[in-house]
């Protein structure tokens, strides 16, 4: 028997067989009616917009199961998997459709891969639902997970391309977690791949999971599939992903998942609000540049006829592909003129393409293709783009829609114009952020008056004499010595380390404890004064000085090289106070005191009023 389904001017055609699916008893209806479904908002990392919800299983207790998985464990073992799954799918549609903003973004429902293998499975049966509650299949994207292992790949995959077929997408839930690993991938080609929880967390601390993660942000991207971090519990958490280029975030650092939809959020501004502070903070003009360089190239409907779209590259030769979006405008590939070559050198070519058979189904000549937001960073999207020598650039998204083409040429020249800008802030000795940089990052926190910020001013203490007595290159290697101690405190999105010139050194840190603070700034101090020994002959390092002239130019004696810090508290929750330089002057009237110091630090805060006072150090360890 066909059946013809219409959805959104497309149409699909589907053989249906009597369906076999075995009835439910009264045992499992009754445990169905016992369950709910709690809603977990998926993001957009850059904005905040709300792209979906995932579907999440809830008073599984009170059908008698121990656990979500015990739950689909029993169906599976009395033979129910399939009809359980049905209704647990008409359930999560039906509450999803409730929502007043249920057009502009997807349900994530989890799929137990058993279901694949189901011998009662039969296409049609969510098309159904979803026209029953006018929902279109843009709607849904199941997610397949790794728990269990796909034992006929063969089999899945074509039950997979029928729904992608029909318009449904496909996510790997849990990637990293299961053991099949990278085979669900190479299978499935999913448009989505969720990053386990267990890799997240720590990932700011973790370089392993740093690695881990970035490969497979990196290899997902070269795929054309989007990444979700799941599990994301912490701003720290988020900005990692963010740097690491993750597109899209879920956890409880957005919202909880909750079964009353009338806590849900169409978007999510704490999330917005993290990324502006980010972007204020980043040093590169990377989404500016990338605006401006790339092409926008009119996409084709994937509802297009494909004859049209062929006449298309007829009228248009000077472009020999073109972007492929769906009713949502979010890019599913490229159509490239070489998909047409038999056709255009065929004698009967555009009669066969107004076939009907071959005129409706444009998505045989679709290509997957690397896909990013316009926030990545310029030197993430070349790393795409060389991982793949096949492809002509990478499609930009914004928000997840369609932005435009940024070709090789324009990549190159967006990455020279980027280089060429940062060589102009960075202090031609140590690289670090210069004078410029620190202003902006000054005057930025100055501005967040509800976030807390430290300013630490870092000073060399009897510098002059040891240029003076080992030259100006061994000055410079002194100099380099603290850069990289400073750069390798400041690798997280929450700190700025920044040269101001000479021996002067600035960081800032936000939102992090009085003690942490101090106690890194002191460990700082602490290394410097061990490391830099290995810059004196063995002569001063056995007397604790050098010899050398003081101003007036009479011979003294000078300790070895300490470094001092001045610690600035802008508290959170203040007035607006002060302005950049003001800060600046009042820092560096404080320097003497640090010096006299015992820890060789100095510690002042902002209070109520405005005004500038001591801290005590008692606070602070």
């Amino acid at each position: 028997m066909l059946k013809i389904f219409h959805d959104n001017d497309r149409d699909f055609l589907l053989e249906m067989t009597p369906d076999m699916t075995p009835p439910l008893d009264q045992t499992w209806l009754t445990r169905l009616s016992c369950l709910d479904y709690a809603f977990q908002p998926v993001v957009n990392i850059h904005t905040g917009v709300c792209y979906g919800y995932e579907a999440l299983l809830r008073n599984y207790e009170a059908a008698g199961m121990a656990s979500i998985h015990d739950f689909f464990d029993r169906a599976h073992d009395d033979n129910v998997l399939h009809p359980v799954d049905l209704e647990l799918r008409n359930m999560a549609i039906a509450k999803f459709a409730q929502l007043p903003w249920k057009d502009h973004v997807k349900l994530f429902f989890n799929l137990d891969n058993r279901v694949l293998q189901s011998a009662t499975y039969r296409p049609g049966n969510t098309l159904n639902t979803l026209m029953s509650s006018s929902l279109s299949v843009d709607s849904v994207c199941f997610e397949i997970s790794e728990r269990h292992e796909l034992q006929d790949h063969e089999a899945c995959t074509r039950v997979l391309n029928v729904y992608r077929d029909q318009g449904f997408k496909i996510a790997v839930d849990d990637c990293g977690a299961g053991f099949s690993g990278f085979k669900l991938l190479y299978y499935t080609r999913p448009e989505f791949i969720k990053i386990d929880r267990f890799f997240i967390q720590d990932i700011p601390t973790d370089i392993n999971k740093r690695i881990f993660v970035s490969s497979i942000v990196n290899l997902a991207h070269v795929m054309g599939s989007i990444v979700i971090a799941e599990g994301v519990e912490t701003q720290k958490e988020y900005y990692s992903c963010r740097n690491i280029g993750c597109d899209l975030i879920q956890g409880y650092l957005i919202q909880h998942p909750v079964t009353d939809i009338n806590q849900l959020k169409s978007t999510y501004t704490h999330i917005y609000e993290f990324s502006r502070e980010e972007q204020r903070r980043e040093q590169s003009g990377d989404k500016k540049l990338i605006d401006t360089e790339m092409e926008y190239i009119a996409p084709v409907l994937n509802t297009s006829n494909v004859f049209d779209v062929f006449e298309k590259f007829k009228s248009q030769s000077h472009h020999s592909f073109f972007p492929v979006v769906n009713g949502n405008q979010e890019p599913l590939g490229i159509i490239s003129e070489k998909s047409f070559k038999h056709y255009s050198f065929s004698r009967f070519g555009s009669q066969l393409l107004l076939n009907p058979g071959i005129g409706k189904n444009l998505g045989r000549f679709i290509t997957r293709y690397p896909v990013t937001d316009i926030h990545t960073p310029v030197e993430k999207i070349l790393e795409i783009y060389t991982q793949n020598e096949s492809i002509e650039g990478i499609i930009i998204v914004d928000n997840l829609k369609y932005k435009g083409f940024l070709s090789a040429r324009s990549l190159l020249k967006v990455l020279n114009e980027k280089n060429i800008a940062i060589a102009r802030d960075q202090n031609p000795l140590s690289r670090l952020p210069g004078n410029a940089l620190i202003y902006k990052y000054v005057s930025d926190a100055l501005q967040c008056l509800e976030v807390q910020y430290y300013f630490i001013y870092f000073d060399f203490d009897n510098f002059k004499p040891y240029n003076d007595t080992y030259g100006f290159r061994q000055g410079d290697r002194v100099i380099l010595l603290f850069s990289e101690i400073l750069k390798n405190r400041t690798q997280d999105s929450l700190r700025f380390g920044g040269h101001i010139g000479g021996d002067d050194f600035f960081m800032g840190i936000q939102g992090m404890e009085p003690d942490k603070v101090f106690s890194k700034v002191r460990k700082m101090c602490q290394r410097f004064q061990r490391d830099v020994e290995s810059f004196y002959d063995s002569e001063a390092i056995q007397n604790g000085c050098i010899k050398a002239r003081d101003r007036d130019g009479r011979e003294a004696s000078f300790p070895l090289l300490t470094v001092s810090a001045v610690i600035l508290e802008i508290p959170a929750g203040r007035a607006a106070v002060y302005s950049a330089e003001e800060i600046g002057r009042k820092m560096a009237k404080m320097k003497k005191t640090a010096k006299r110091d015992h820890d060789k630090i100095c510690i002042v805060r902002i209070d109520a009023a405005g005004d500038l006072v001591m801290a005590p150090k008692m606070r602070f360890s």
